[in-house]
Order: C-alpha cells, then structure tokens, then sequence
C-alpha cells in the first residue's frame, strides 16, 4: 500500500504512519533498526528496493530522503509505503524542495524508531565528513559508495583522511568473497609465509586497494598493486598473486563473474565470482552495528598505500 502525503509536514507524516498502523494491525516492535536514505529526486527506487529485500533479513524503517534542486518552491512531500510495497520494511519517502531541504536532520529526527540504531546510508552522493554531516551525528553506522563518486579511488583516500568509527564503505564490503577465498587458500597446506603480494584491478575500482591494504595488513608482507586501462580490464578486481617458497597462488577473474583459482601441485578450480548487488552489500553492513575496527586500520593503511602509488606515478 502507498500512501501519497503532497505538501505536508513532518508531524503530519508521523500522526499518518501511526493511524495506519492501527488501522492495520502493523506494528513497529518487530522492527531493529533506522535506515535513513539520502539521495536526490529520480534516483531513488534502485536503492529502496534494495533495502526492501535486505529488510527480509533486518526487519526495519526507511526513510529515504530526497533532495531536489535549491531554487524551488520550499515544499515537503511525503509518501508512505507499507504492505508488500515494502518487504518486511516500513517505508517513509521524504520529498524535500527548495529551503524545506535546509535541515536533513529536523526531516528525520521525529520519524526515527525510539531506541533503536540508526544507520545513514548516501548510495550516490557522499557528505565531505560523512561523521560530520547532518545525518551522520545521529547515526551509529554510516555508509558511503566509493563507486559512485566522481573518482573512486581518489573518495577511498579521503575516507582515510576523515574516518571516524562507525564509518564504512561498499568498496569494502565487495571484497568479502575475495577476502574469504583467499583465507581458505592460505589456510591450507603447505603452510608457508608469503613473501610477496601482487593486486591489480580496474581504474575506477576502489576494492583494489582496499584488498591491496588487507592483504599486506595481514601477511605483512610487501605489497603491490596496479590499475588496469579500461579496454583490458574493464570493472572491478582482476587478480591476486601471491608469492610463496612452493610457487604462486593465482586468483584471476578471466571474464566478470568468473575466477580461476591455480595453485602450486593442484588441479585448477573455476569460481563464480560475481559483482555484489546493492541488497547483499547493504545486507551484509546493517549486520553489525558497531564500528567495524578491522576496516578502519585498513583504510588507514590504504591511505598510505595510495599516497606511494600517487609519489611513484609523479617520478
């Protein structure tokens, strides 16, 4: 059911959402968490869906808060969807025009869930400090998307420079798979050190470095990394080597969505290996909601990373 609420207030969205929840029989308690939205107009039905189907699996309320251009008319529009126009969400869409967009915190702070954690996530867009912003001071966990800033890499080495705990990145949560598989590997015999780590991926993919960083955060060992021309490769990570006393372990994507996994005396294997949809990363993020520690020393050691590729390039 949606529910459409042209020129209204805040307070009027509030005492709406309450009538129809008695009037049918819906209730809040089930819900864990706040998922605040912030987006601008036309760009929001791709990432709602994709919190209505990580709601399966987090029951909670959205608000999607859409900004539209400065110069209009101050107006605040307001839509309620519930039922299965929302998954196992309640969903609250706030169109905010012209000056009525001045304050994004006053928009949500009487339509949050009482004592429950609240999570910011900007799918575009991204706040200079998202800690900082608005929205981000009154959320426990916030996310941001290196992929859809205007240079991804050059966003995942300013997040370094403005992390604070609680922060996070979907250039991150793509690298789960990988992060797993190659556990898996290393945690197999033989159980030698490795000495040297090779990653190389697309030159608009965030994830590399990232990876790049974790890997040589963990084995510590010397790591380098490389961006491929597009016409090569032309998304995401292409290959991980690592470099071993036996002979190198190869994880290479020939093709997006598949992997080849060699290995010194070993058959190869083929892996699927596909691009993380927007539900399973965001899915994955609202699974915890304390501030990822682990992600914070790598950003940091990504930082530096990023700093010696920007030095060697200069030379």
């Amino acid at each position: 059911m949606i529910i459409d609420l042209p020129d209204t207030t805040v307070s009027a969205i509030s005492k709406k959402l309450v009538s129809v929840r008695e009037e049918g029989g819906a209730v809040a308690l089930g819900r864990v968490l706040t998922l605040i939205i912030v987006t601008r107009h036309g760009a929001e039905e791709e990432v709602i869906e994709a919190a209505n189907d990580a709601s399966r699996e987090h029951p909670m309320r959205v608000i999607a808060v859409l900004f539209g251009d400065e110069d209009e008319e101050p107006r605040l529009d307001g839509q309620i969807r519930v039922g299965g126009d929302a998954g196992a969400s309640e969903v609250i869409v706030l169109r905010a025009h012209g000056a009525a967009a001045s304050n994004a915190e006053s928009l949500v702070t009487g339509l949050l869930l009482p004592d429950a954690p609240v999570v910011a996530w900007w799918p575009a867009e991204a706040p200079t400090d998202p800690s900082l912003s608005a929205i981000g001071r009154i959320a426990q966990r916030r996310i941001t998307d290196a992929s859809s800033q205007a240079d991804p890499t050059a966003w995942v080495a300013h997040l370094g420079e403005h992390y604070a705990p609680g922060d996070t990145d979907f250039a991150w949560t793509r690298v789960t798979r990988w992060r797993e598989q190659l556990a898996a590997v290393l945690d197999q015999p033989p159980y030698e050190p490795v000495t040297a780590i090779t990653v190389s991926g697309s030159s608009d993919s965030p994830s590399t470095a990232l990876l790049a960083a974790w890997l040589g955060l963990k084995l510590q060992a010397p790591v380098d990394y490389s961006y491929l021309p597009s016409e090569e490769w032309s998304s995401g990570i292409k290959s991980v080597r690592l470099t071993r006393a036996s002979g190198d372990t190869l994880l290479e994507r020939p093709t997006p969505g598949v992997a080849i996994l060699t290995q010194p005396g070993q058959p190869t294997h083929e892996l699927d290996f596909p691009r993380r949809t927007l539900r399973e990363c965001l899915a994955e993020e609202l699974r915890r909601l304390d501030p990822d520690v682990l992600y914070g020393r790598v950003l940091t050691q990504c930082t530096e990373l990023l700093h010696t590729l920007d030095e060697r390039s200069e030379r």
